[in-house]
């Protein structure tokens, strides 16, 4: 109960300070804006983020532990590509308005990163952590068809390519879905960056 709660209390201050991003930017925004925005005590709001930008590091993070999550569920040995391309396209879907406003809002925080390095700096933390977390997950997909470095540049190369698709999708007015939504760019990214490697498909397991 006392981690549901905790996770419950950074994500409230996640949603206030993304709100207030959105609305006045980060340079005009204050920590004691976002706690007070959120609810809870300034000390309440320094015991969970170390910045004012690091409070939105779980929004940040929540498209990576949901399609890493459906990558976990695959069984060993399937063909990664696949898997990956599954996932991301699940991960990166607006069924609802729901998905949608998460779209939009993380939009909203990589068009405000632009201006702001500390904004910047945890969304590329985010990434590099999400990619970490990532190498054990194509290991297991893989069952021993990758060496350990084929399986860190696949963990790299998708963590890379949903970067890459929703910062350039950030910068358009493109919507949540159609050719030019996230979900697209990165299906487009990843085949680009991992489409290469013959050995994450089945057939490939008694090649080379």
């Amino acid at each position: 109960m006392n981690e549901r709660r905790k996770a419950a209390t950074q994500l409230e201050i996640a949603h206030a300070a993304a709100e207030l991003f959105a609305t006045q930017g980060p340079h005009a925004t204050t920590a004691e804006e976002i706690a007070r925005h959120a609810g809870v005590a300034l000390r309440t709001f320094y015991r969970y983020f170390r910045s004012k930008q690091d409070a939105v590091s779980p929004l940040l993070a929540d498209g990576a532990d949901r399609w890493r999550a459906l990558l976990e569920a695959a069984e060993p040995g399937a063909d990664v590509s696949r898997a990956l391309e599954t996932a991301v396209e699940q991960s990166l879907a607006a069924p609802d308005a729901q998905a949608a406003r998460a779209l939009l809002r993380t939009r909203g925080l990589l068009r405000a990163a632009e201006g702001d390095p500390a904004l910047r700096a945890v969304w590329y933390r985010v990434n590099q952590e999400s990619e970490e977390r990532l190498v054990p997950v194509v290991a297991r997909l893989a069952d021993g068809r990758l060496q350990t470095v084929q399986v860190r540049l696949v963990a790299a190369a998708a963590t890379d390519a949903i970067r890459i698709a929703l910062e350039t999708w950030a910068a358009t007015e493109a919507g949540v879905t159609g050719e030019a939504s996230p979900a697209a760019l990165a299906v487009d990214c990843l085949r680009q960056l991992v489409g290469g490697m013959s050995a994450l498909t089945p057939d490939s397991a008694g090649d080379g």
